[in-house]
């Protein structure tokens, strides 16, 4: 039996797409999810190891903690849940920035911290044998105007990156994938979709499998540590 690959936010988009991926290639997977959706029923009957988990809850991510403590190796986390709150939202700022904080840098840090025995132990003596990805978003260099919160919780998301590269090495690899518009949402109309994809040079919808073929490539290189790379169809040139 592989060591598993722990997913976070595996219910919907590119962590339920990972998770499946990961499943497809007999690789086993953990996924933790917050709302649950059909797609729950689906990993599970595939063969996923799922904990429901909302990462608001400090007891919830506490119990996550201790259970996953308990496997002897861990070959990768790959750190994709994620909130979205406009800072313009029913809460107050403080309340805004600190779940924008709690589930994008809190969560990961206390899971990379929690499990670094594992992921070493993964590795083995191999140099880059095992892996953190963490999901942040082009927004991280950028900023944004009406999402100041996430986007700042998103940039303290890959300067983690590069602590915990230095951290775990050379045992473990750690980088980070700043995607920007991915996927559309059902309820997406024509005239959002368009001014969207006029913000890229390639104006495209990138697809699940863009974000899937570069987590391949990060699990299988053993040279990238402590790299951000930006899945944004060069809006950073527009």
């Amino acid at each position: 039996m592989t060591s598993p690959i722990i997913i976070t936010g595996v219910g919907k988009r590119i962590g339920y797409a990972l998770a499946k991926h990961f499943l497809a290639q007999g690789q086993q997977v953990i996924g933790t999810y917050r709302s649950h959706y059909d797609s729950i029923d689906e990993l599970n009957a595939l063969g996923a190891t799922l904990y429901p988990c909302d990462f608001y809850d400090d007891a919830q991510v506490q119990a996550l903690i201790d259970a996953l403590t308990q496997l002897p190796q861990v070959r990768a986390i790959i750190h994709n849940a994620s909130d979205w709150l406009p800072d313009n939202c029913q809460r107050a700022p403080s309340q805004v920035l600190q779940r924008m904080m709690q589930v994008h840098v809190s969560v990961p840090y206390q899971l990379n911290l929690a499990l670094e025995a594992q992921l070493r132990a993964a590795a083995g003596d191999e140099i880059g044998g095992s892996d953190v990805i963490h999901i942040t978003d082009y927004v991280a260099e950028k900023g944004s105007q009406k999402h100041i919160a996430y986007a700042a919780s998103k940039a303290a998301l890959h300067n983690m990156t590069l602590s915990f590269a230095a951290k775990f090495s050379p045992e473990v690899k750690v980088n980070s994938i700043a995607p920007a518009m991915i996927l559309f949402n059902t309820g997406d109309d024509a005239a959002y979709q368009q001014k969207t994809l006029a913000k890229a040079l390639l104006p495209k919808e990138a697809g699940n499998a863009e974000i899937i073929e570069l987590v391949d490539y990060l699990l299988s290189s053993r040279y990238v540590t402590g790299r951000c790379h930006n899945v944004d169809g060069g809006r950073q040139l527009k």
